[in-house]
């Protein structure tokens, strides 16, 4: 039973992602025509593939709060891959991630099909990144950020990186505070970060062979970014998604620390 259960969500996922394949190739193909996709539709096919892939995957989903009525700079902490789709699912979005994902088989041509923009670290480009984000919000396109630089496992947060919000304090843009957070059985989720040396295939036979588990995602309160320096913005913003993970639990000694190193 246990091994018909996991064929059958891989069947049901690997039928998904030929979707996204053929939206891509579409994308693809404009482009060899010099048919340039402009970002707003990239976000909304993207958005109809996430809401199809997070169906496929074996969690139960609660949205808690409100969606913003405009474009923000989204920040939320970073537990797995999963991440993306759970997040991107809710409104169209582009993304920022980490350079190595442009390489993974399938899934990173779909995603620089989406107009994910991709960072390298240490690359050295932090500017270039700055303008990047800055020019993304200018257009009034929503950008969501993993401001951690890594996932972790789900059971506290690392620091946020200042310079990442840069772009959102240059045009005025408030950011959207996001916490996701994975439970199975009332306590944390011990199957669905994906940290360390963890690849994706392993990853998934073992999410696909649990019960479905549980998925909290807390919209918070925008924060104005206007003359506040990035450092500040960065614990405001990560002090909101502690509070909505944790608690109150050292929310002040530890944050306090880390922004003067944002």
């Amino acid at each position: 039973m246990l091994r018909l259960r996991v064929i059958a969500r891989l069947a049901r996922l690997l039928m998904v992602l030929l979707l996204g394949a053929g939206m891509a190739s579409v994308v693809a193909v404009r482009e060899r025509l010099g048919l340039q996709m402009s970002i707003e539709r990239r976000q909304r096919w993207s958005r109809f593939f996430m809401q199809r892939l997070v169906a496929a995957l074996p969690f139960e989903v609660q949205v808690i709060g409100e969606l913003p009525q405009r474009p923000m700079l989204w920040i939320g902490n970073h537990v797995s891959w999963t991440d993306i789709p759970l997040l991107g699912m809710l409104t169209p979005l582009s993304f920022l991630s980490k350079a190595e994902v442009r390489h993974w088989p399938l899934a990173g041509w779909l995603a620089e099909k989406a107009g994910t923009l991709f960072i390298r670290r240490g690359g050295g480009d932090g500017q270039r990144l700055r303008e990047q984000i800055s020019a993304q919000l200018a257009q009034q396109r929503p950008l969501l950020i993993f401001p951690e630089g890594t996932t972790t496992n789900g059971r506290s947060l690392r620091t946020f990186h200042g310079r990442l919000l840069a772009g959102a304090i240059d045009q005025g843009t408030p950011v959207q505070p996001v916490a996701i957070q994975y439970l199975r059985e009332g306590e944390v989720d011990s199957i669905a970060p994906f940290i360390g040396d963890d690849d994706l295939l392993s990853h998934l036979m073992r999410l696909f062979a649990q019960p479905r588990g549980q998925v909290q995602i807390h919209l918070l309160p925008p924060i104005d970014s206007l003359e506040k320096e990035r450092a500040v913005l960065a614990l405001q913003a990560q002090q909101a998604i502690h509070m909505a993970l944790f608690g109150a639990e050292d929310i002040e000694m530890a944050p306090r620390r880390q922004a003067r190193a944002a």
